[in-house]
This record gives C-alpha cells, sequence and structure tokens, in this order.
C-alpha cells in the first residue's frame, strides 16, 4: 500500500480496537475511487464494501425513467454497501463517487465474518447504520421543506466534512443530479452564495470561501445529522481506543 494511505484515515476502521485491526486490515485493497465509478447498481449484488479515505461517495435513489435524486454522502467517516452485514446484499439505490479519491474494499463474507463475532465492529456498523439512517430521512425533509439555497448550502458543508480541503470538485449538472432539480435551479443558487461571498465557482470547481458564513445560512437539516454522527460514533470511538 502506498505509503500517504492508511487504513486508519477512514473513521470506523481507525476505531477498531487493535485485534480487529490485525484480522482485517491485511484484507483491505487499497482502489482508486475516481469520479463517476459505480460501485454498486440497483439490485445488483454486492460483493464487496469500501471505506472511503479521501473520496465520497453519493447514495442515489434512481427511478425508472432514469433520473436521480441524492439520499446521503458517504465519506472517510463511514463505510459503502451496509446491505451485506444487514442481510439484504442487494438494493434499489445506487453508489457513485462523487469527489475522486481513494477507499479500502473490503470483500463482503470477511466482513460479515467479523460482523458475526459481535464485538467492536459490529457495533460501529450499527451505530453508523443509525446514522445514516438520520441523514437519508433528513435529507427527504429538506428537500420538501427548504429552498434550493439551504440545500445546497446543506450538500456543500455534508462534503467538506468529508474532504481535507475547502474546494470541490463538481459540474452543476452533476450537483443538479444529485439534488434531483434542474441546472438551471443549481445556477440560481450558487449565484446567490457566490453573490453573498460564500463560495466561488469556476469551470467545475467550487470553493468554499466562508465556512461560517454558509453554516448561518444552512437549515436545520445539516446540524440534526451532524449532532447525531457526533452523538453515535464520537463516544464510541473515544470508548473502543480507551
Amino acid at each position: 500500500m502506498p505509503d500517504s494511505h492508511d487504513p486508519t484515515q477512514n473513521h470506523l476502521l481507525a476505531a477498531l480496537p487493535p485485534d480487529e485491526q490485525d484480522r482485517l486490515f491485511p484484507q483491505l485493497e487499497h482502489v482508486a475511487m475516481p469520479l463517476g465509478k459505480a460501485l454498486y447498481e440497483p439490485g445488483g449484488r454486492m460483493r464487496h464494501v469500501c471505506f472511503p479515505v479521501d473520496s465520497i461517495v453519493s447514495l442515489l435513489c434512481v427511478m425508472e425513467d432514469g433520473a436521480s435524486t441524492e439520499i446521503a454522502v458517504v465519506g472517510n467517516e463511514g463505510i459503502v454497501g451496509i446491505s451485506l452485514f444487514m442481510g439484504g446484499e442487494t438494493t434499489p439505490s445506487r453508489a457513485i463517487v462523487q469527489s475522486a479519491g481513494s477507499a479500502y474494499q473490503l470483500k463482503g463474507q470477511a466482513l460479515k465474518d467479523e460482523f458475526d463475532r459481535g464485538g467492536a465492529m459490529q457495533h460501529l456498523l450499527l451505530r453508523y447504520t443509525q446514522a445514516l439512517l438520520t441523514q437519508m430521512a433528513q435529507t427527504a425533509v429538506c428537500n420538501r421543506h427548504h429552498s434550493l439555497d439551504q440545500q445546497l448550502c446543506r450538500w456543500l458543508l455534508l462534503s467538506l466534512d468529508r474532504l481535507q480541503s475547502s474546494e470541490i470538485v463538481m459540474t452543476q449538472e452533476l450537483i443538479a443530479n444529485m439534488l434531483g432539480v434542474r441546472r438551471e435551479g443549481v445556477t440560481e443558487a450558487a449565484g446567490h452564495l457566490q453573490a453573498a461571498g460564500l463560495i466561488r465557482y469556476r469551470r467545475g470547481h467550487i470553493l468554499v470561501t466562508d465556512r461560517p458564513g454558509l453554516e448561518a445560512r444552512v437549515c436545520e437539516c445539516y446540524t440534526v445529522v451532524r449532532q447525531e454522527y457526533e452523538r453515535l460514533l464520537s463516544r464510541r470511538v473515544e470508548a473502543v481506543r480507551a
């Protein structure tokens, strides 16, 4: 594995006690996560899970006509492929790389074996799943009740929380697909944020220049999701390390 990459860059893997890391880390495969890569499609059988380290994956709900809307994002705080250990092994959603980078891949059977031991991995994954479900529910509420400006702020902040940079590489067309809205709406919303001095947008690159300003403008949905992740995972990480 490259020296610049380490499984502990993923927060779930970092929280595991040494004995579980010793069992799992030799089975991890470091993989590239290019922009737009599909990790799984609706109804497809999952054979691996991915632990992102510096990439972000969007989970999308896909309609019969091909239209899609993002229901959650997963970055270095989590895992892609919860259906494997929840017993389903397939899902009606699609997983697409939203921000390029890398991840650690693990065979599904290896994860299930560790999960069935009932140790720290099981507890972490169950808490993570609850946090992810909260994000999905809050996303649905946000899309129904809040303005596109607020939705875009939420999306930007959730993405920043999972990156080591203040810059996001993403075209307005892709953002529109994620949010399930017309591109013209994203163009207008991004223009409002840029005019307010919160972001700079150029050729598919969004630079957040005023994060506190974004946090002041965003709806409560972002805070609800962030606090739930902190409540469910931060304490567990500290307990495992102790």
